[in-house]
């Protein structure tokens, strides 16, 4: 069902009221604007389908209600950037949620397994790629475009039926929903203009105080291009911003000799000098500094080495994807601080945390049988 009149969409949100498990997926375009511009918002239950055309329809309150509504699961594949052009477009978060990509990491599955091979998984149905590159903004659509983009819900609510009682039969499903329930944290979908300056690319060799600038002329061009509704690059480039930040202009004279500064006009050159002044006048304390990384020495390499080799048994053993239980980061930050380790925590724990512990005391080893590494 094709959806592209207010009217439309209340009689097709009145049909899924009631059901407690609605399928979701977008098509979205942003190389062009700031806030991705959604082009259409597929919806389906296990009897209903429709595609809404957010281009068309003037009023999308009956399904931000929907969204909305904590009685009903909204199931998605790999949510992350849906949910946030749901947020922007419509200004609701939708919870709760339930990622089948994440699921399918718990389920034997890797990481990042992608929709097509969790329908072929589950359904038996190979699903083509062809409209992959599809211009969803351009009117109208063709009905190959409509199936290929309902298919992206059709078989979400059978997916989800049968991966909950896989959950539930291996008492995973308590491991799985603090998962879930992180993807819709506000954080995860709003952006923070004061955080930016934390993506902001060839920033590790600026100091403290370099930092502090980039944190304040980051969140300018963040909140410029947002106002504007254009890519942030357009504003003004990552490569620009830091040679900015280590040489801090006192006025547009002297921030006109960086190269790339020629496109921005007086006001914003302008504007970009007070977001430098600002970060000058941070007091030293308050200057942010970089996350401190962990330059292991040969001997703790090859114990995060032997750490990971008791990870990808676990995973092997369990069916759950050995990225998803740690990283080495994780095995390095263990050893430096069990304490505040996330593998000591809730389902990891369980799983693989109290083994770890074991590992580096002695209590337990690794060897080789068969050519399988298995526990001693």
């Amino acid at each position: 069902m094709y959806i592209s009149t207010s009217d439309e969409l209340r009689d097709f949100c009145d049909k899924i009221r009631g059901a407690r498990v609605v399928a979701v997926d977008t098509e979205f375009l942003r190389e062009k604007t700031y806030r991705p511009l959604l082009c259409l918002i597929q919806v389906g239950t296990k009897d209903q389908i429709g595609a809404v055309d957010p281009l068309l329809v003037d009023d999308l309150t009956p399904l931000a209600e929907v969204f909305a509504d904590e009685s009903v699961t909204k199931v998605f594949h790999a949510c992350g950037q849906d949910l946030e052009a749901i947020y922007d477009t419509m200004g609701v978060i939708c919870k709760p949620v339930f990622d089948t990509q994440v699921a399918a990491a718990f389920l034997g599955m890797r990481q990042q397994t992608s929709y097509a091979a969790v329908v072929e998984g589950y359904c038996n149905v190979h699903l083509p790629k062809a409209e992959s590159l599809t211009d969803w903004s351009h009117r109208p659509l063709d009905p190959e475009q409509l199936v290929y983009a309902e298919d992206d819900v059709r078989y979400l609510p059978a997916i989800y039926d049968a991966m909950i009682d896989k959950l539930v039969r291996k008492d995973r499903l308590s491991w799985v929903e603090p998962e879930m329930a992180a993807l819709t944290e506000l954080s995860r979908v709003r952006k923070d203009p004061r955080e930016a300056y934390l993506k902001l690319r060839r920033s590790n060799s600026l100091t403290r105080r370099q930092l502090a600038i980039a944190r304040e002329v980051c969140a300018w061009r963040e909140e410029t291009a947002s106002k504007r509704n254009v890519p942030k690059k357009w504003i003004v480039s990552d490569e620009v911003l830091v040679e900015v930040c280590r040489r801090a202009p006192k006025n547009v004279q002297s921030l006109r000799k960086i190269r790339g500064t020629e496109q921005l006009s007086a006001k914003d050159g302008a504007a970009l000098v007070e977001a430098v002044a600002a970060g000058e006048r941070v007091p030293a304390s308050e200057c942010p500094s970089h996350e401190k990384h962990y330059h292991a020495t040969t001997e703790i390499e090859s114990v995060v080495d032997l750490m990971y080799a008791l990870v990808r048994l676990v995973s092997e053993q369990s069916g759950v994807a050995a990225q998803l239980i740690a990283t080495r980061d994780d095995l390095a930050g263990f050893i430096r601080d069990r304490k505040s380790s996330p593998l000591l925590v809730g389902w990891r724990k369980e799983l693989v945390g109290d083994k770890l512990v074991q590992l580096l005391e002695g209590e337990t080893g690794l060897t080789v049988r068969e050519g399988r590494v298995e526990f001693i």
